[in-house]
């Protein structure tokens, strides 16, 4: 697996967990629950972000990492 395979497959992760935190969310009603599932799916949503640029990176500077 290269590389840009593999921060793709990483990217792709933590597009799934963002989404099984906003479900816990807006399934639970214990509000001290909803908040940390809230401000930890924001974490992820800015380390998916950082990443998504990392891929972009590598798609556009670095040829060898394209899948």
């Amino acid at each position: 697996m290269t590389i840009g395979s593999q921060v793709k497959s990483c990217f792709s992760s933590l597009k799934s967990a963002e989404a099984t935190l906003s479900l816990l969310a807006n399934k639970t009603q214990d509000q001290q629950a909803k908040e940390v599932y809230i401000n930890t799916k924001t974490i992820v949503d800015e380390v998916k972000n950082d990443l998504q640029k990392q891929v972009i990176y590598l798609t556009k500077e670095e040829p060898q990492y394209k899948s």
